[in-house]
């Protein structure tokens, strides 16, 4: 079950830059698209806290005190960088995803996002959270190369300089992103944190939609249809589904599985829009995924700090995953 969990997990996140092209051709600005998944993922999370208490205690683990022990002012810190996570990392890197996304196809601007967890080992060495072994410098050696067929290999996609930077700018924010969160995932729940960091990102899109105007909500069915499967399966289903498949197969199983997410945005793109990716593009795909594996991989005695970071809540792709499902070593919280 556990397994299938991640799986299913790894499928909802992956669909989302699916629904967010079909909402695009529905007439939904990018910045109504934001506004109103953050909002309604915020809502309903905060409603699952509410039916579930149970959902709003941690579990005591070697580096998280007896929930409710720590002190007032460290939980307040806590809280306010769960906040900011959301209102600053994760506002920027879903804007940063769906701005790409109306310049280029979904299966490209997945495969250039997934970068991140290579990232996220790149800066866990310099950062010194984490050592560079000859397995995963050759993982690293790989991923690069794969990223820059996928690139080069542009032929049967419609690539786009301006949407792959952005597509770059997202994968580098959410590293970021991971790597700051990797300080408070461990003192929170992940439904609490990932309910935080969504209440945060509608607060941001929220302001500067007041800021510049508000945002155009005057559009058919057929796009809050396609918001309401971003911000239920994409979001809130991707994420609790992935919780759920986290804790019966343990984090490196789980981040592993997750890599099944942009093979997902790659064969719906081509189902359902018609997309393509070239043979050379699929070779660099696979290098990419194959790398991502590699670094999942951990001996069965390993210590914390041997572990890297962990994401949190989030982006866009299995892993805005949102807050919990795709990172380096250990994912946590989802976000894409």
């Amino acid at each position: 079950m556990g397994p299938a969990l991640c799986l299913l997990s790894a499928a909802c996140f992956g669909a989302m830059a699916i629904f967010g092209k079909l909402a695009y051709e529905a007439g939904v600005s990018p910045g109504a698209l934001l506004l109103v998944r953050f909002t309604l993922a915020a809502a309903l999370l905060g409603m699952a806290l509410l039916v579930r208490p149970g959902l709003r205690r941690a579990e005591p683990g070697p580096h998280r005190g007896e929930p409710g022990s720590q002190p007032a002012t460290t939980r307040g810190r806590v809280l306010a960088t769960a906040v900011a996570l959301g209102a600053i990392g994760y506002a920027t890197q879903a804007s940063l995803f769906f701005s790409a996304l109306q310049r280029m196809d979904a299966s490209l601007l997945s495969l250039i996002l997934y970068t991140y967890p290579v990232l996220v080992t790149v800066a866990a060495v310099l950062l010194g959270r984490d050592r560079l072994t000859p397995g995963r410098g050759a993982a690293l050696v790989a991923a690069s190369g794969g990223t820059l067929l996928v690139l080069l290999g542009a032929g049967g996609v419609s690539f786009h300089p301006v949407g792959a930077l952005l597509a770059f700018a997202a994968a580098l924010t959410y590293t970021v992103y991971i790597l700051v969160a990797d300080t408070v995932v461990h003192r929170l729940p992940p439904v609490v944190l990932s309910t935080l960091v969504m209440a945060g990102a509608a607060g941001t899109l929220g302001a500067r939609a007041l800021l510049t105007g508000g945002v155009d909500l005057d559009f058919g069915p057929p796009g809050w249809f396609w918001l309401a499967c971003i911000a239920v399966v994409s979001t809130v289903v991707a994420m609790l589904t992935f919780f759920a498949g986290l804790k019966r197969t343990g984090p490196s199983t789980a981040a592993i599985l997750s890599t099944f997410e942009p093979v997902v945005t790659t064969a719906l793109a081509a189902l359902i829009l018609g997309e393509s990716l070239t043979p050379v593009q699929l070779v660099g795909g696979a290098l990419v995924l194959s790398s991502v594996v590699v670094l999942q991989l951990r001996p069965t005695r390993t210590h914390r700090q041997d572990q890297g970071p962990r994401p949190a809540p989030d982006p866009e792709s299995r892993r805005a995953r949102d807050p919990a499902r795709d990172g380096n070593a250990e994912p946590t919280t989802v976000a894409p």
